[in-house]
């Protein structure tokens, strides 16, 4: 067992990425600033009330950093070797498990050196984190990256309550059942006490798997896991959609100069009558292509016009060093060059495409700015965007059209909800978000807001750490588990 260190803590999370991102400042000397992002935001009060601590991969291979403060809460950095990025992140992770849980859009590659790499840098992860969790402390592993984490936990610290949660689909068996590793990760992810998913059906296709791989009881009340001493314990396998930190976009949208810079966007564009907008990681699961086929042929049946209707599509520049992203990005630009090639006049373009991402600020511009939404994704654990644009319109104006395949179509049901591989069905919903009669959408938007600002990010966080909590009160009386084992 790893020797415990000098700073421990009540509640550890541990993901792929420590909450900062190294920076150099003006004479040279290394700093860190804190990331943007939900799950960043939705821990760091509870972090700095537990006095937490934060295990993760500083994001520069190569590199040694002793832990340290940052803001109230303890960061503990995982080294990783470039070759350990190769094999265990571009390769393991993203290569073989990001395809495979989104329904084989892209071939997955099953390679026994990726996944040897896997194992050694779970191990890492778990011993880190064994080190710094204080006795009968809380464990919270974050996402695809880190499987196998739980049940190395498990083994090295049985006194710790572990969470795992999911932030990508969980695929159906018929797909998960290709993975020659695959009884390994669910023995990996039932280490953990309560293991989240974004959607019910997630949550139903990792019981599946478990009943099919190992035979174990699954119930709603959880999976029976036997111990090695012969008790049994109860894994909770459910769903808890995340969201964002709605009030942030409701303020910055309130802002003056935001409102402004909306105002400006729509100018420099032309003043289209209709914005149309995609915001999207460069990613084969969002379907930009698709979106990009239905724009193109709309303005080919002379549906809409260049004049009219303009598409603004954001995509974030993400693992430029995959084969299938590079042709990807490649596939786009081609698409967006040949649509603005036959379309676009003089004072106006058809798509306006930003291979760059953007500070929240313009983000929340942008939302504003735009008439329409356009979310296509093949594949989606939850798909924030969504949530973003909803909480950013505070006229209670504006369209989603959202794709059911995306985890917030399931709580966002007053969007106009699209399958995208249906391309004629697209460009029907896309007229009819362009149409649509401002009542009509007033009357939406206000559900849709309604959802957002109730189930925001810090809910979900609260909602899972309460399921913790259950879960150690019944691992408390394990001699009462032994005998619903015996019973079952």
């Amino acid at each position: 067992m790893t020797e415990p260190a000098a700073h421990t803590a009540e509640l550890v999370v541990v993901a792929n990425r420590l909450p900062v991102d190294r920076v150099v400042d003006g004479d040279g000397e290394p700093g860190w600033r804190r990331s943007p992002g939900g799950l960043v935001t939705a821990l760091e009060p509870m972090m700095r009330r537990t006095d937490g601590a934060w295990v993760g991969w500083p994001g520069q291979a190569d590199i040694e950093v002793d832990p340290f403060e940052f803001e109230g809460t303890y960061l503990v950095p995982v080294a990783l070797s470039a070759e350990d990025v190769e094999l265990y992140y571009e390769g393991m992770s993203n290569d073989t498990f990001w395809p495979l849980y989104h329904d084989v859009i892209a071939e997955p590659r099953y390679r026994r050196v990726w996944w040897d790499s896997y194992v050694k840098v779970n191990r890492r992860f778990a011993e880190s984190a064994a080190a710094v969790a204080a006795e009968g402390a809380t464990v919270w592993v974050q996402d695809y990256q880190l499987q196998l984490v739980p049940q190395m936990l498990r083994e090295a610290r049985p006194d710790l309550t572990i969470g795992y949660f999911h932030h990508i689909p969980f695929p159906a068996y018929g797909l998960y059942s290709q993975l020659p590793w695959r009884r390994q990760v669910l023995e990996g992810l039932l280490g953990a006490d309560v293991i989240g998913f974004q959607r019910v059906a997630d949550a139903g296709n990792f019981a599946r798997a478990v009943r099919r791989q190992f035979r174990y009881e699954t119930k709603a009340s959880g999976i029976t896991v036997p111990n090695p001493d012969g008790t049994t314990r109860r894994a909770l396998a459910k769903a808890f959609p995340i969201s964002i930190d709605a009030s942030s976009y409701v303020e910055l949208a309130q802002r003056d100069d935001v409102k402004a810079r909306a105002k400006e966007i729509r100018e420099s564009l032309g003043n289209p009558k209709k914005i149309l907008l995609g915001v999207d990681r460069l990613d084969y699961t969002k379907g930009i292509r698709h979106r990009m086929k239905a724009f193109g042929e709309l303005l080919e049946d002379g549906r809409i016009t260049v004049e009219d209707v303009t598409l603004v599509q954001v995509a974030s520049p993400s693992r430029e060093r995959v084969a299938a992203y590079m042709q990807l990005r490649d596939e786009i630009e081609l698409t967006v060059g040949r649509i603005n090639g036959d379309h676009d006049t003089m004072g106006h373009t058809a798509i306006r495409y930003l291979h760059q991402a953007y500070p929240r600020e313009e983000m929340v511009a942008l939302f504003m700015a735009a008439d329409v939404m356009l979310v296509t994704a093949l594949r989606d654990g939850m798909n924030l965007v969504a949530k973003e644009y909803v909480a950013a319109r505070i006229d209670n104006r504006g369209v989603l059209v959202l794709s059911e395949f995306a985890g917030a179509a399931d709580e966002l049901s007053s969007a106009v909800r699209i399958n995208p591989h249906d391309i004629d069905g697209m460009k029907d919903a896309i007229m009819r978000a362009i149409e649509m009669p401002p009542a009509e959408q007033g009357r939406r938007m206000r559900a849709l807001r309604r959802k957002v600002l109730e189930n925001d990010v810090a809910r979900w966080s609260q909602s899972f750490l309460d399921a913790l909590d259950g879960a150690r009160e019944r691992n408390r009386f394990p001699a009462l588990n032994k005998a619903a084992g015996a019973g079952a």
